[in-house]
């Protein structure tokens, strides 16, 4: 399974990106669907998980959605804010072989 996670770019406090990530394989349940982000000097850490699991700094702010039919995960993110700042990887747990892929991430440059 390939992951390409795209629609990274610079944006100003307050305003709104979204991420997209092609998957080359069909999205199917139970897959567990992630998006992760790495800050620079800071470790990668989960920010949202099949869009049940948020981590707090980004609860109400962001929303993770799929698309079956185009095989894309998005991440939608809005009143960016300077600290979400980040490259940003999408990954999908296939729960069948207990194997997680990973896609290249994308940059997220928030502006104060």
């Amino acid at each position: 399974v390939q992951l390409q996670a795209f629609g990274g770019g610079f944006v100003q406090a307050g305003g709104a990106l979204r991420l997209s990530c092609a998957v080359s394989e069909n999205i199917v349940s139970p897959d567990v669907l992630q998006w992760y982000r790495q800050a620079p000097g800071k470790q990668r850490e989960l920010v949202v998980r099949d869009n049940t699991t948020y981590i707090d700094g980004v609860k109400g702010r962001f929303t993770l959605s799929s698309d079956n039919a185009k095989r894309t995960i998005y991440l939608q993110m809005n009143s960016l804010k300077p600290k979400d700042t980040a490259i940003y990887y999408c990954a999908v747990l296939d729960l069948k072989v207990l194997r997680q892929y990973w896609g290249r991430g994308t940059l997220v440059t928030v502006s104060s």
